[in-house]
């Protein structure tokens, strides 16, 4: 836990909960597990949480609740935003409701902070911030008892939490951003991190558009009458006996917030740049706040360089190895490794179309910058003080 971080969209961690488990291909190279299993893997709030590997440590489900971490955030009292169980997930399966209540208490009272959560199982927080009377009535107890504060009422969703979920592909968009709209949250967000193959934010599994002009309507207008009638003021050219959408003020909010990341680390997976350009696109066009935190360990480059005029043999060949490279990653994500150089005579023909040229450089290298432009956009709120 930290006040401060290298996590450029959020100011500070705070690990009330530490551990978790291995859900999904994102969580190959998880940093957090890392570090529990090597590092920190003597010290109390890690020990025990993660089994050897051949791949190194894992995570093995166990959990931690740390007790003297839990208030940290009633302690700052500048105004900043905070991301929640950095290294775990406030619903992995095995954090009693106990604690996730716990954690919940201290974000109500410390209500000038903004709390960023962030979870790869959205059920499980859909089915907790669903009974929001039952919950807040927890949360009060706890507020009034063990934090002493008897003149807070929490309200019924705390306007200083935000609800994200993490998904890498498009399989895990499927699966959790469907959940995470049915969630009641003031700001719900998704990091796509690391982005390991193309995302369609615009789609409508399900019936639910996740961006865009019917964001979050879950499709279940219906009406009496006929294809071709006009009802409510609407031309329904289709049967409107149906569920359909009708793109005005009845239809909810869906993403509020996407931020975006390439994996870094010496086992990193490249990210194809015309995934992360799609989503920028997607995210623009739906008016939603876009944030590219990164490119990681790996970068787009050029496939051939032009010969300057003056350049020797020898200096055109150290240019093209510096800047170019022999990788470059399909749009399905397959990383390939050419068997010639990038100054040689077969790249005289344009590289292939759904190919691009990568090279692993180190993620302060690769640094941020998407078609030379930072985007760091953020939801805009106001925070209580």
């Amino acid at each position: 836990m930290a006040d401060g971080t290298h996590i450029e969209w959020t100011d500070a961690t705070w690990n009330p909960i530490t551990g978790c488990s291995v859900v999904s291909p994102g969580c190959t190279n998880c940093y957090a597990m890392k570090l529990a299993g090597t590092r920190l893997k003597h010290t109390a709030s890690r020990n025990g949480l993660t089994s050897p590997s051949k791949a190194g440590p894992v995570w093995n489900g166990e959990v931690r609740l740390n007790e003297e971490w839990l208030r940290q955030p009633l302690e700052w009292k500048r105004p900043r935003m905070i991301f929640v169980c950095a290294h775990g997930d406030l619903f992995a399966e095995n954090v009693p409701d106990e604690w996730i209540d716990r954690v919940f208490a201290v974000m109500a009272v410390a209500s000038r902070h903004t709390f960023q959560v962030l979870t790869k199982r959205p059920d499980r927080m859909l089915a907790y911030l669903s009974n929001q009377p039952l919950a807040r009535r927890r949360w009060e107890n706890i507020i009034q008892g063990e934090l002493g504060r008897h003149t807070i009422s929490p309200p019924v969703i705390l306007p200083n939490v935000w609800a994200g979920v993490s998904a890498e592909d498009q399989s895990r968009a499927d699966e959790r951003i469907p959940l995470l709209l049915q969630t009641p949250a003031a700001v719900r967000w998704i990091s796509i991190e690391p982005m390991l193959g193309g995302i369609d934010l615009l789609k409508a599994t399900g019936g639910t558009l996740w961006m865009g002009g019917q964001r979050g309507c879950g499709g279940t207008h219906r009406h009496n009458g006929q294809q071709g009638e006009v009802i409510h003021d609407r031309l329904h050219e289709t049967d409107p006996t149906l569920p359909h959408h009708h793109h005005d003020e009845r239809c909810g909010k869906g993403i509020d917030w996407v931020v975006l990341g390439g994996e870094s680390g010496p086992k990193a997976r490249p990210m194809h740049p015309s995934w992360a350009q799609s989503i920028r696109d997607q995210c623009q066009q739906a008016d939603v706040p876009f944030f590219f935190k990164q490119w990681g360990a790996w970068k787009p480059v050029p496939w051939k360089l032009d010969r300057d005029k003056d350049e020797t043999d020898a200096e055109y060949v150290e240019r093209s190895e510096r800047e170019c490279s022999t990788f470059a990653i399909s749009q399905s994500g397959y990383l390939i490794e050419m068997d010639h150089k990038p100054w040689s005579w077969a790249r005289v023909l344009p590289a292939p179309a759904s190919h691009h040229s990568v090279k692993q450089v180190g993620k302060k290298a690769a640094g941020r910058l998407l078609d030379g432009i930072v985007h760091d956009a953020f939801p805009k709120i106001e925070r209580t003080v």
